[in-house]
């Protein structure tokens, strides 16, 4: 099989699939990229991915390419490559997609399978099942099948070798069968299979990402109430999170999501809708992205009261810069939002993250950035934890308190032990806990 973009997708995919045992080869028309993958050098960070291209690349099950004339002979192929948002900020940019069916149809000379993982726009496979048709020479031998992926940064290995489900969007009974024997390991582990129509496998995850989005919404719209009515998110979120109708994921309120995948998927889910004439269903994602976008300026607001009512020379410790823990990845992240913030307010945003400095520096070079924790609290008028890395959950508020010029944290993801914190003399707040901030 071939595994067109490499990605982040494309290339855990890829090992993912050689894991299973297949013959793979992963294409991308980047040659530095290319050429580290096929050296075993990944070129983002994610826990244990390095380890499993590294074993396939040595057992001959997975290679490298720039050209799509080396995955002619494939007999699936995957389209992984990125769909990310338009300049216009709504639907979805197809055309790293459409470059990639230009690119394989030509070497496409025997039947086969032609598989897309990438998030789209319900209507996409028909519309790239009829490019086939007209692009390869007997295009009646080339199927389109949709396969969407449900990976999370951080656990990318195990949602692809031990995912929670698989769902085949097909056309035929052939294409299922392919899918199927693609598959045979994790189905005859018992992974849940769902059998799709095409248009359905689409919907599928759009609608998995605007719910999880939904959710986290809520409980930080609910924390903004909180704010006002002197009640506590986090009770609140324990108790909803014990009821089986809700379940706790995506109950945890703070800063909010980011990343280059749920916010740019709810805007082009919402443009597909108005594309088709029922805007109004998903009109309330629009408010999901607008809580989502208002937990950003309320920590902010948090942090600037800390500081006296402004950031101007004053010094924050902000800890963290990934959007997530487990991850380089510093796409849309709202802890860098912070920290542009308040570096425009003429403060001086110390910077710390145990993976993703290198991403950070290179996009925000002009922040300052620290060497570790401590380094970053040196002299803080507050400290800010902004990205939930289990290594900031295991500072010592003590020995922090000895850098910092004021005892004053935010913290904006509920990692921290308040009481611990307020024991050892920090003035602690959180969003959506009033109790503690008074």
């Amino acid at each position: 099989m071939s595994v067109l973009g490499c990605g982040y997708l494309g290339v855990t995919h890829a090992a993912g699939m050689a894991e299973l045992g297949h013959q793979v080869i992963g294409i991308d028309i980047d040659p530095e990229k290319i050429a580290a993958l096929a050296d075993g050098r990944v070129p983002f960070f994610e826990p244990g991915l390095d380890e499993l291209i590294t074993r396939n690349l040595a057992a001959g099950r997975l290679r490298f390419s720039t050209s799509y004339e080396d995955a002619a002979t494939a007999d699936v192929h995957f389209i992984c490559v990125g769909t990310p948002q338009r300049s216009d900020a709504s639907a979805a940019d197809l055309s790293h997609l459409h470059a990639a069916i230009e690119a394989l149809a030509p070497s496409l000379a025997h039947e086969c399978l032609v598989v897309g993982k990438s998030t789209v726009p319900v209507g996409t496979a028909a519309h790239l099942a009829e490019m086939l048709r007209v692009l390869v020479p007997d295009g009646d031998t080339v199927s389109v099948a949709w396969n969407p992926e449900f990976l999370r940064e951080g656990t990318a290995v195990a949602d692809t070798l031990r995912p929670d489900r698989l769902v085949l969007g097909v056309a035929d009974t052939a294409a299922e069968k392919v899918l199927r024997e693609v598959y045979a390991p994790l189905i005859e582990a018992g992974v849940p299979v769902v059998v799709a129509d095409l248009p359905t496998a689409e919907v599928i995850k759009t609608a998995a990402n605007s719910f999880m989005a939904t959710k986290i919404s809520f409980i930080n719209a609910i924390a903004e109430f909180c704010d006002a009515s002197g009640a506590d998110v986090t009770v609140v979120a324990e108790a909803l999170g014990r009821d089986p109708r809700i379940g706790e994921q995506f109950l945890k309120a703070g800063l909010g999501f980011g990343g280059g995948c749920i916010s740019k998927d709810i805007r082009a889910f919402q443009a597909r809708a108005h594309d088709l004439g029922v805007g109004h269903a998903l009109a309330f994602l629009a408010e999901v992205d607008a809580v989502n976008l208002r937990c950003r300026d309320r920590v902010v607001e948090l942090l600037r009261k800390q500081c006296g009512g402004g950031f101007a020379g004053r010094r924050v410790a902000v800890l963290g810069a990934a959007f997530k823990p487990n991850t380089d990845d510093i796409r849309d992240s709202p802890a860098l939002y912070v920290a542009e913030l308040i570096s425009r307010e003429g403060g001086v945003a110390a910077v710390y993250d145990p993976r993703a400095m290198g991403n950070a520096r290179q996009a925000f070079p002009h922040l300052t950035y620290a060497t570790s924790p401590l380094d970053a609290a040196r002299g803080a008028d507050a400290v800010a934890l902004l990205t939930d890395w289990q290594e900031f959950a295991t500072l010592d508020p003590r020995v922090l308190g000895k850098e910092v010029k004021s005892r004053n944290v935010v913290d904006g993801r509920h990692l921290l032990d308040a009481e611990e914190w307020q024991g050892a003399g920090w003035q602690y707040v959180a969003p959506g806990r009033p109790a503690l901030q008074s």
